[in-house]
């Protein structure tokens, strides 16, 4: 009841309040999204079943053949008669053979994943890469054999130019496989970062050790100097610098004291704190981040569904050209040049680098943003983020910290102002309010507070106690009302200024005399400035949306250099907010808490969710930021605008390769004395494959760190 008393005292000025039950909303809201958990893995498992690489096995089987088949490519290499001749050296008798017997081991061995992948596709209709694949190193296979076996009159000894593909293709899809991994890695790194087991705290003060599926609700637990925090809680006893990188994905450490929460899997670097467990399972901050990172890998990107769709025209196009080229050749008169002209149009035809061009971006950025603490729901809108130009700022715990903080102090002579913060702290030290804790958190970081005794609440009103002997109370204006009292003139122009800018003023009362007043305001984010200007120097358009009084919001505003402000506004009429700036022809982000703001969220071109704990699992969001810093919002956009920019290049270069090959390869330059040979077909793929694979690394030169963004 006290709780709920004191929550009125200190009059109209009540906002700074509204964070306590604003937090309630949030885990109210996690909670009623923890039973998505099973959809999502429902979700990665359907996406995982048509990737192209289902039934392939994962990275390992691609290494292993691949290294094998390199094995056995060289030899093949070696003795063939037409690597020899561009080298310039005799092949044995003896070793004539080797290149058929090695090269048929290789098309069976190394060839058979793309094989079976062919097989899948034509059953499912839909062929694809694999299909132009095997289609090459079938064709260069029956054209080696016949030609080792004199049948059919061909001269066409591809056995080399079949070792070489096949090695190029499981490196390629083993580079392919070991991207998408290092990002499928991060779930179980994720998974990793829990302890195996707890230390609870027994009620006689016993520690059991015990596993973490043990572990309920509002038992206590030890974490020791060094531990891992086991499961989702609030800091029962002691006060710790916690490193919470692993959700955060921001290196400094961070002190938790007593009320203060602590997400599992983060380490308590210097000192044992007890913990009392509010979430364990499938309900904790972590459990919500593998699910994203997990949504994230099955989610589709426009550019990935671009390629394929490239992938599939390109079947067609390679068919088309290898049809043509074989039935001109044969019109005129060349039936072993038809053959080869075939063979290297489908040969050149592969769709390796198109198919890394994408998937290998994506693998990356996927990972990098995880360890940056950007957890992306949905590859479309990272994408759009690069294209957003207007973004809008809920204020209260986005902006500004959600939790009210002494603004200033101005004390009536003599008194100082530490002196009357203390005399303040004494009596507000007992109360449960906000405001309350504010003040006793400001006092307590200047120096001493005094023992107080009788304390009592005044309804609505403020708090009054016996500090030092001496009869203090401590409220707003009301208080001064009802005990008679007027504000000091000394107090005047700090009490306007306070008033002005939208501060709740509360008096300090000490026998019967005002002894001076405190400001408390909504404590803005020190980050914050930073995230706007970083935001200004790109072009962008930064907004505030607010349910505060005009005043306050212009205060804020004027101190972030915010370019409009949307003040007064009811959370329902948020997402209008979003509607005004897009009819406007702006792209709009909306960066909030996920809970009140999720129609904005869900209306804006981008929403953000911001906030570390339960709250990643706010469905309104495509992106969400998982610690509460702003300046994610700048590392978003930069992964995006890096991201995209590496997808179209590599787009680019892989299709652009293939377009201006394939005819090549077809002779179309023949009149004029000019026909790509197949061994030059094949260096040309070969090189086509490790420039869109080295182009999309490159990608991990961005620095995505907070600090390092917003300079």
């Amino acid at each position: 009841m006290e709780r709920h008393d004191t929550e009125q005292r200190h009059g109209p000025h009540d906002d700074p309040a509204a964070p306590g039950d604003h937090t309630g909303s949030h885990t109210d809201h996690a909670g009623h999204h923890q039973h998505d958990a099973g959809h999502h893995q429902q979700a990665a498992g359907h996406a995982g079943h048509h990737d192209k690489h289902a039934g392939h096995g994962d990275g390992s089987m691609f290494r292993d053949k691949f290294w094998v088949s390199l094995v056995l490519a060289v030899p093949v290499v070696g003795f063939s008669d037409m690597f020899a001749g561009l080298v310039g050296y005799d092949v044995p008798g003896w070793g004539t053979w080797i290149p058929p017997v090695l090269g048929t081991v290789l098309f069976f061995y190394g060839g058979w994943p793309f094989l079976a992948g062919a097989v899948a596709e034509l059953r499912n209709r839909q062929p694809g890469m694999m299909t132009l694949i095997s289609l090459a190193i079938t064709v260069a296979f029956v054209a080696s054999g016949l030609t080792t076996l004199e049948l059919g009159g061909f001269d066409l000894d591809f056995w080399w130019e079949l070792a070489l593909l096949i090695v190029v293709m499981l490196l390629g899809h083993w580079l392919e496989m070991r991207a998408l991994g290092q990002a499928s890695g991060a779930l179980q790194a994720l998974a990793e970062l829990l302890p195996d087991t707890a230390e609870r705290v027994g009620p006689g003060g016993d520690l059991q050790e015990v596993s973490l599926a043990e572990l309920a609700v509002d038992d206590v637990v030890l974490v020791r100097s060094g531990g891992r925090v086991p499961a989702d809680g609030v800091v029962a006893d002691g006060t710790a610098e916690l490193d919470e990188s692993t959700v955060t994905g921001e290196s400094v450490t961070v002190s938790r004291g007593p009320g203060d929460r602590v997400v599992a899997g983060t380490v308590a670097t210097d000192t044992a704190i007890r913990v009392r467990v509010t979430a364990v399972g499938e309900d904790t901050a972590l459990a919500g981040i593998q699910r994203l990172v997990a949504d994230a890998q099955a989610s589709s990107s426009r550019a990935q569904v671009l390629a394929d769709r490239a992938a599939a025209y390109l079947f067609w196009f390679a068919l088309g050209v290898g049809g043509l080229t074989f039935v001109v050749w044969v019109a005129l008169g060349e039936a072993s040049a038809a053959v080869e002209r075939t063979v290297t149009v489908l040969v050149i035809a592969c769709p390796h680098a198109l198919g890394l061009a994408i998937p290998l971006v994506i693998a990356i950025s996927t990972a990098m943003s995880a360890r940056a603490g950007i957890l992306v729901k949905d590859r479309l809108a990272l994408e759009r983020m690069r294209q957003v130009d207007a973004v809008l700022f809920d204020k209260t715990g986005t902006l500004t910290m959600g939790r009210p903080a002494v603004a200033g102090v101005a004390a009536v002579s003599p008194a100082g102002d530490d002196e009357l913060l203390a005399l303040a702290a004494a009596a507000e030290r007992d109360s449960e309010h906000p405001l309350a804790t504010a003040i006793v958190t400001a006092a307590g970081e200047r120096g001493e507070i005094p023992a107080a005794s009788g304390f009592r609440s005044l309804t609505g009103k403020g708090v009054r106690a016996v500090v030092d002997g001496a009869d203090v109370a401590v409220g707003g204006p009301g208080l001064l009302r009802e005990l008679g009292l007027e504000s000091p003139a000394e107090l005047a122009t700090s009490v306007d200024t306070w008033t002005k800018a939208g501060s709740t003023v509360l008096y300090v009362i000490r026998d019967g005399a005002v002894a001076g007043a405190a400001a408390l305001a909504d404590e803005i984010r020190p980050e914050s400035r930073h995230a706007v200007d970083a935001l200004h120097a790109e072009g962008v358009h930064v907004v505030m949306i607010t349910g505060d009084a005009r005043n306050v919001a212009d205060s804020v505003a004027a101190e972030l250099g915010v370019d409009e402000v949307f003040a007064e506004v009811l959370p329902a009429d948020k997402d209008a907010a979003v509607t005004t700036l897009q009819e406007r022809g702006l792209k709009v982000a909306m960066v909030g808490d996920g809970v009140n703001d999720a129609p904005a969220l869900a209306r804006a071109d981008v929403g953000l969710a911001i906030g570390a704990g339960t709250d990643v699992a706010v469905e309104s969001a495509g992106v969400v930021l998982a610690s509460d810093d702003p300046r994610g919002v700048i590392a978003t956009r930069r992964l995006s605008q890096a991201s995209y920019r590496k997808m179209v290049q590599n787009l680019v270069w892989a299709t652009g390769y293939n377009l201006l090959s394939v005819p090549l390869a077809a002779g179309v330059l023949a009149p004029i004395g000019f026909v790509l040979p197949p061994a030059a077909a094949a260096v040309a793929m070969t090189a086509s494959t490790v420039i869109v694979a080295l182009n999309a690394q490159l990608l991990r030169r961005l620095d995505l760190r907070p600090g390092e963004l917003a300079r």
